[in-house]
């Protein structure tokens, strides 16, 4: 395989009760999330540069559980995540890791568990 410039080009966290999912993720990062239908699937956006950015949803899909076990995702939180973090328990979620640092240079990682139960990361550099 060639060398590609970013692993990940799109992700989806599966949520079960999407109005209280779009709510928390709305709060923590201080957005209104656009949403839309994608065929029977309702979706609702994180905020990035389209078309430069890596973009992401989540998704209520037929099928689709949350969860905290398996796949990780760290989403970016800007300057400082403990902004982001600061926001999570008063939204309907919990921490579950502090605002730690990486290595020396490599920036801050925080985990949480959203409003449906699916872990979730958060990664700044400040």
């Amino acid at each position: 395989m060639e060398m590609v410039k970013d692993a990940l080009n799109w992700f989806e966290i599966p949520v079960a009760d999407f109005d209280r999912a779009k709510k928390f993720y709305g709060t923590i990062f201080d957005f209104d999330m656009p949403e839309m239908m994608m065929g029977p699937n309702r979706m609702g956006f994180f905020l990035h540069e389209r078309g430069k950015g890596v973009g992401g949803a989540i998704i209520l899909e037929s099928g689709r559980k949350p969860s905290d076990h398996g796949t990780l995702v760290y989403l970016a939180a800007g300057a400082d995540l403990g902004v982001v973090l600061n926001r999570v328990k008063a939204a309907g979620g919990s921490v579950t890791v502090a605002k730690r640092e990486v290595a020396p240079g490599m920036g801050f990682v925080g985990l949480f568990k959203d409003s449906e139960g699916n872990l979730v990361g958060l990664h700044s550099m400040g």
